[in-house]
């Protein structure tokens, strides 16, 4: 018999009578769409009491989810360590991490501090080996965010302490049919209430910070304590969603929906006596939150579909990937994969001749390192090539382009650029093999293949893709599809 039933790696198994809802109007989702910011933020971080640490900041949602959007290598008791934020990563919640090393002789040790990240510049002052302690860590005077979540979740946790009691005893009193244990249910409800009264006090009160929007996760859903727990866990989950906007986009930036979805496939997980069981349970979970979430705003829509997407690949459920299909299909569900794709397609429409070519930073094969454009040289072109040598058309294009290169005075003409998305272990091998006959280009293997960070620069959906850049301008000459309107651009 199954006894836990974990969707994913950060999945938390549900103790049903203790779960939240959520709720958010339309006046707040409008109100919360103005929290991005239109600049950057700035990080400003103090540390003392170590030798030395290196400081990384991690989001917890999002495409780059604990991938450091930020970082600073070194940092020591007296400096003034400023970490800039990308916009399109805020507002959200992240991890900030330090390596440090007490002494100078220490092996970096790790510590971690969750923060919220809105609108605002802040300044941190931490002592890394005790991050989490209050004392040891703290922001300046003015800062709205996390001292708004701290005041917030440490009243929310004295309010449910006598609604916690209040559960045990409803849970284990040994005669449900007397009048005490009514009594109990009565007052349970009234205090419940309460809460979720105060809950949207404090949401209206703060609904133009960020962190407004996980306060409805704390509400209490009601509990049919005269019914069997069958009975309750069924009444749950056909009632799970009942206080759910999803027209509010900044859902998705909380690690809170994350949590609050585990623990809801994970009520589904727990009737499962068998595998089989287990994965018809799980898709139907998806199937049923999906339906819910469609209605609501593109990007909670497509949100969803990624979050039973990645579970249903990471379990190997794969009549769940099948289910998912009519979602992935649909123009109206913002997936990640689909937002990349949309982000690509309106950049295409800055890589024009006249623009700027995008700069990147490269080590080439051969060990030699630079940025595209700071590289020098007395040709009239660079030409920036994105290949893969697992792919047909671009072995058709490179086996066309390399020859011509060789010809003539046609290496005098421009410096080649070859950026590899190869990205699998067979790609890369094929790839190495490919480069050692093909010496005099710049052949450069980027890390993450059409996810690298070169890829997203220069907006390629598809390989090959070729750029020929003025090399003293750096600015876009023509985006030549073939080896003839290459030429053809060179001799104009």
């Amino acid at each position: 018999m199954i006894k836990k039933s974990i969707f994913w790696e950060s999945a938390v198994l549900i103790v049903w009578f203790m779960m939240t809802g959520a709720g958010a109007s339309q006046e707040q989702s409008k109100q919360q769409l103005e929290l991005a910011p239109e600049r950057d933020i700035s990080l400003t971080v103090h540390i003392r009491g170590v030798f030395e640490s290196k400081i990384s900041l991690l989001p917890l949602t999002g495409g780059k989810a604990l991938q450091a959007v930020a970082e600073l290598t070194r940092v020591v008791p007296g400096d003034t360590a400023i970490m800039t934020i990308p916009r399109e990563n805020l507002p959200g919640d992240f991890v900030l991490r330090f390596d440090y090393k007490e002494q100078q002789s220490s092996t970096p040790y790790p510590s971690e501090k969750r923060i919220v990240i809105g609108s605002q510049d802040l300044e941190l002052r931490a002592h890394p080996m005790f991050c989490n302690n209050p004392d040891s860590t703290r922001f300046q005077q003015e800062e709205l965010e996390n001292a708004t979540l701290a005041e917030f979740m440490k009243e929310n946790s004295q309010r449910k302490e006598m609604l916690g009691l209040l559960q045990q005893f409803l849970l284990y009193y040994d005669d449900p049919g007397s009048d005490f244990y009514g009594e109990g249910i009565r007052e349970y409800e009234k205090r419940r209430i309460a809460h979720n009264k105060w809950v949207e006090t404090e949401r209206k009160k703060y609904n133009k910070l960020f962190v407004s929007s996980r306060f409805p996760f704390q509400s209490l859903p009601v509990i049919s304590w005269e019914e069997s727990e069958a009975e309750r866990r069924q009444s749950l989950m056909d009632h799970y969603f009942d206080e759910v906007d999803f027209n509010d986009p900044l859902l998705t930036r909380t690690n809170e929906f994350t949590e609050w979805m585990n623990n809801y496939v994970n009520i589904y997980g727990e009737l499962a006596t068998t595998v089989a069981l287990r994965d018809s349970l799980f898709v139907l979970a998806g199937r049923r939150s999906i339906e819910q979430a469609r209605n609501g705003h593109p990007l909670v829509y497509g949100w969803m579909v990624d979050y039973f997407y990645r579970g249903y690949e990471s379990t190997d459920i794969p009549v769940g990937i099948a289910m998912l299909e009519p979602y992935l299909d649909d123009p109206n569900c913002l997936t990640t994969k689909r937002q990349a794709i949309l982000k690509r397609l309106e950049g295409m429409e800055t890589l024009v001749p006249g623009f700027p070519a995008p700069d990147f930073s490269y080590a080439e094969l051969s060990g030699g390192q630079g940025s595209f454009h700071d590289y020098h040289t007395e040709k009239p072109y660079k030409l920036v090539i994105f290949w893969s040598a697992d792919c047909p058309h671009c072995m058709e294009m490179v086996s066309g382009l390399y020859p011509w290169y060789l010809e003539g005075d046609h290496r005098n003409l421009l410096d080649i650029f070859a950026l590899s998305l190869d990205d699998t272990e067979e790609g890369i091998k094929a790839w190495r093999k490919t480069v050692a006959d093909m010496p005099g280009w710049i052949h450069i293997l980027t890390e993450g293949g059409v996810n690298s960070a070169e890829a997203d620069l220069y907006f390629v959906l598809a390989t090959p893709v070729m750029v020929l850049v003025d090399a003293q301008t750096h600015t876009i000459v023509d985006q030549p599809a073939t080896l003839d309107q290459l030429v053809q651009s060179i001799r104009k």
